[in-house]
């Protein structure tokens, strides 16, 4: 869906909802129920204001968009999204290329007392542009879209930012439930030291790891944690791309590399396939290295959600992952 028919379809929704809430108690269609809400766009986000909730006195009523293992670079949202958004009391958001419609759904938002946060405006100069490296398929233009430089939009899989935004999502969610502050205060402060002493295992083990190079058959969303390390990596396709055929020569050179720098895996991402990954093992010399998954957070879904998946224990296992791919 191009920017110009999102707009129109958002201006739609919300004209409607606008009206219904002219007609309507003020307080009908966001606080129907009388609590609070909160809508978060990906998992980690949502995972994160669990976290900070706790035992969640208000009972705050959270919600996750892309629940059911949808990537976020081909979300569009459904009626009933704008509509919870539009009505919620705290909105949280990636920002990037792929929220593009987000704008204009915050501008005509029913509750004028909405808060947002823009995980990658929190970071602000943190943030990172996407990067084509060495070898690496670039994406095919597309005449009807902008060829500026593009934030990489991953901003999550750095347990450093993560600890950054979980800071910023416990100061808004104290600002819309001020009589519960407190807890969210120490339940937040609780958490970021289990990223921070992730993030010392993380330090620790590719300090000691033999390699110090990833190599990835696959979309590279993993810019924030290699630079938080020290890492350097070769890949098939930036994080957000659309491709998914590798040319002969992407194949040729990712299979040189692995080759010539003696490596022990090839990566792939969580919800693709391993045909580039298997495909690229086939042309290196031992035609047998493993193919391990990183996981990137993209496809998770509501029922590993409920079976107790969280954004901690996906890190933690891609800790020993990436202990295997360095070892």
């Amino acid at each position: 869906m191009k920017k110009k028919t999102i707009a129109a379809f958002i201006a739609v929704i919300l004209t409607a909802c606008s009206l219904f809430a002219c007609v309507s108690n003020s307080n009908s269609i966001s606080h129907d129920n009388g609590k609070l809400r909160i809508v978060t766009t990906i998992f980690p986000e949502y995972d994160w204001v669990m976290q900070i909730l706790g035992d969640n006195p208000a009972e705050i009523e959270v919600t996750l968009l892309l629940e059911n293992g949808v990537d976020l670079h081909s979300f569009q949202p459904a009626a009933k999204d704008i509509l919870e958004i539009s009505t919620c009391d705290l909105f949280i958001y990636v920002g990037g290329e792929s929220d593009r419609w987000v704008e204009d759904t915050i501008k005509e938002a029913v509750n004028q007392d909405l808060l947002t946060i823009s995980l990658l405006e929190t970071l602000g100069s943190a943030a990172k542009e996407e990067e084509i490296v060495e070898g690496m398929q670039e994406e095919e233009e597309d005449a009807d879209e902008h060829s500026d430089a593009e934030y990489d939009e991953h901003v999550w899989l750095s347990l450093r930012n993560a600890a950054r935004l979980v800071s910023k999502i416990a100061d808004a969610i104290q600002t819309i439930d001020a009589e519960h502050a407190e807890l969210y205060r120490d339940n937040a402060k609780d958490y970021i030291q289990r990223l921070d002493a992730l993030d010392q295992k993380y330090s620790s083990m590719i300090r000691e790891a033999h390699h110090k190079t990833l190599l990835f058959g696959d979309r590279f969303p993993f810019r924030y944690l290699t630079d938080d390390y020290g890492l350097t990596y070769y890949a098939a396709f930036s994080g957000c791309s659309a491709e998914t055929e590798a040319s002969f020569e992407t194949i040729a050179f990712l299979a040189q590399k692995a080759d010539e720098l003696s490596l022990p895996a090839i990566l792939t991402i969580d919800g693709t396939d391993r045909r580039i990954a298997e495909t690229i093992a086939g042309n290196t010399r031992q035609k047998s290295l493993n193919i391990l998954t990183l996981d990137s957070m993209q496809s998770v879904t509501a029922k590993e959600i409920e079976d107790g998946t969280t954004y901690l224990s996906i890190m933690e296992n891609n800790l020993y992952v990436l202990k295997e791919a360095l070892q």
